[in-house]
């Protein structure tokens, strides 16, 4: 949703900051997912940008893309979201076993996935207190904050250790 997500500000006394906005059903899906080179240490972070919800036929388009850019053996960890357990998603997974390895997270813990924290620190961060006039807007802030991102190795190890996996 167009909805920005309102923060606390600073403002100078006696002007309380507006967010001029309206009620807006547009949408921007984003699927992703963040690597680690086994050898090198090397981090790395890969989207996909959707103007409808993520379907079966996303996610395995996504991994299809995820597979040519990194050519060795996946080890892939999911949530339990429907999408990723759909029957198609399995079924591309049991064809490619042999070069990807599931690890499915507990059933609800956001907290326990690092892409997730890829997400709080966008909306919470980069994109907190935006309240973007469309669609196209929102797109635009949302790539310029996952390149941001993405650049920044500090940055994708903090999400791995506030996941509380070692690297």
């Amino acid at each position: 949703m167009l909805q920005p997500l309102v923060r606390r500000t600073w403002a100078p006394r006696g002007q309380t900051p507006v967010l001029d906005q309206w009620q807006r059903h547009d949408r921007i899906s984003v699927i992703s997912a963040l690597t680690l080179a086994p050898r090198r240490r090397r981090l790395g972070l890969y989207w996909n940008l959707h103007e409808e919800n993520i379907c079966a036929d996303d996610v395995v388009a996504f991994l299809r893309q995820l597979r040519r850019h990194i050519q060795r053996d996946l080890i892939l960890v999911l949530d339990r979201w429907s999408v990723h357990r759909a029957a198609m998603v399995r079924r591309y997974l049991e064809r490619h076993r042999h070069r990807i390895r599931v690890e499915w997270l507990p059933a609800y813990a956001p907290d326990l996935n690092p892409a997730e924290q890829v997400w709080n620190h966008a909306k919470y961060s980069d994109l907190a207190n935006v309240a973007p006039p469309d669609s196209r807007d929102l797109t635009r802030r949302i790539r310029r904050s996952l390149r941001h991102t993405r650049r920044d190795p500090a940055l994708l190890r903090s999400f791995f250790k506030t996941a509380k996996l070692r690297l």
